[in-house]
């Protein structure tokens, strides 16, 4: 089971509204959000949740759930029949399971330093993390599940394997798309356009069922 969610992204008022920091956007965005009170330690912010808290979220979607609300193809609820999704929350046993989430403040480039610090301290392995990360090579409003595998350039990826020792750990990749130019760097420091907010809007509801289901779940089963 995922036990530590991390948010990639810089830190900074600079940074708020930049496709590097589509992760920390999202996090904003969540069912839970609200539930996350957020702590300074391990070279960034940090929050904890009971996973029965997450249960009882999922459970509600589940119960709220149509066809209109699940529609993308990454969500879980629709990759699976919801009754039998719903069936498992319902059913799992989460007792004293907590699940830690993470924004480091370390810069993109050396979060694998504060990642590498909250992991140490509750000895929570690579493969129960999971990482959400702005991802280059996938169109705007897509959205993938991705477990291990190569790190696509991405320098906050690279500082997590640099610390971990391993690749060995999960990631939800939200595209942002290539630029047309060949200025990467000026391109991820950029802030979305209009219609890209609007793209993210849409695509965040999916997105946030796609994270109950991992954090419901083994990721493995999805």
């Amino acid at each position: 089971m995922i036990s530590l969610v991390v948010f990639l992204g810089n830190y900074g008022r600079e940074y708020e509204k930049t496709r590097h920091n589509v992760a920390w956007i999202f996090e904003k965005s969540l069912p839970f959000a609200d539930k996350l009170i957020w702590q300074s330690k391990f070279k960034g912010q940090y929050a904890v949740l009971d996973r029965t808290v997450i249960k009882e979220i999922a459970k509600t979607v589940c119960e709220n759930s149509n066809d209109n609300i699940f529609t993308d193809s990454n969500s879980c609820f629709k990759q699976r029949q919801d009754v039998e999704n719903c069936a498992r929350i319902k059913n799992a046993d989460f007792s004293n399971e907590k699940v830690y989430f993470l924004k480091p403040e370390t810069y993109m480039n050396l979060s694998g330093e504060s990642i590498g610090a909250l992991a140490s301290f509750y000895k929570i392995k690579p493969e129960e993390i999971l990482i959400i990360h702005d991802e280059l090579e996938l169109l705007p409003g897509t959205v993938s599940l991705k477990w291990s595998g190569g790190l696509g350039g991405h320098n906050g990826l690279r500082s997590a394997k640099s610390v971990l020792g391993t690749a060995d750990f999960w990631r939800i990749r939200i595209g942002i798309g290539r630029p047309e130019h060949n200025d990467v760097a000026g391109y991820v420091l950029s802030a979305f356009s209009a219609d890209e907010r609007i793209i993210l809007d849409q695509v965040f509801s999916p997105l946030s069922n796609l994270l109950l289901c991992v954090l419901c779940f083994n990721p493995e089963s999805l």
